[in-house]
């Protein structure tokens, strides 16, 4: 059983890392940005509450992401572990997550500084109809504001707009953070080491492949 969480502001790059922790070890990313999105591209109920939420770049509310989550670790997929990528976001969450006797092997931190952040978030253009991301310095367009493929329009998400991504900085700061310090605690606790999760702390700026070189190393122990 391998259950990692991954902790750092949005647009650290833990969605990237996901991936290849995902890959190495058979497991599924369970990122609950992801399955909002799907909610409110769907029309869901959940999906239309979460949605001005999103936008105004908060947090929806504890209730709803835990019974999202816990609907997706009952799923076979999960029988050897998984990968938390924003989640949890607040104490109540992570605390939650504990009642729910979820044991947690390894938490992972990607830490970057905040105005790397809002470079890279706010630089992003999305083609609507495929997903396909570029970015204005590192995946340019071949002709600025036009899809690769289709010579349709990129648009910028809304969450990637400046404003809103200094909103979900502060939100992160306030609410999020937090997790840091509780979960460095848990992994400090001789008095249950068998369930205390590792705990290892990564500078997010340096490149995609260190990254993943140092996060795999440190999950092999």
């Amino acid at each position: 059983m391998m259950r990692i969480i991954l902790l750092g502001p949005p647009g650290a790059g833990k969605g990237t890392q996901a991936q290849f922790i995902s890959k190495e070890y058979d497991i599924p990313q369970i990122s609950t940005g992801d399955m909002l999105r799907a909610a409110i591209k769907e029309g869901t109920e959940l999906g239309k509450q979460a949605q001005g939420i999103m936008n105004a770049g908060g947090l929806v509310s504890d209730d709803l992401i835990i019974n999202l989550v816990k609907e997706r670790i009952t799923k076979p997929d999960c029988a050897n572990g998984c990968i938390f990528d924003g989640f949890p976001r607040t104490i109540p969450q992570a605390q939650a997550l504990a009642d729910a006797d979820v044991v947690i092997n390894h938490v992972v931190e990607i830490s970057v500084p905040d105005d790397e952040i809002v470079k890279r978030l706010s630089g992003r253009r999305q083609h609507a109809g495929s997903g396909r991301v570029y970015h204005i310095d590192h995946n340019p367009p071949k002709e600025d504001g036009i899809d690769d493929v289709t010579g349709e329009a990129l648009i910028q998400r809304e969450d990637d707009k400046e404003s809103t991504i200094r909103e979900r900085l502060a939100t992160y700061h306030q609410q999020t953070e937090a997790l840091v310090g509780f979960y460095q605690d848990k992994a400090k606790d001789d008095s249950n080491a068998k369930t205390a999760p590792d705990y290892d702390k990564f500078d997010g700026t340096q490149g995609i492949d260190e990254v993943k070189q140092q996060i795999l190393s440190a999950l092999k122990g």
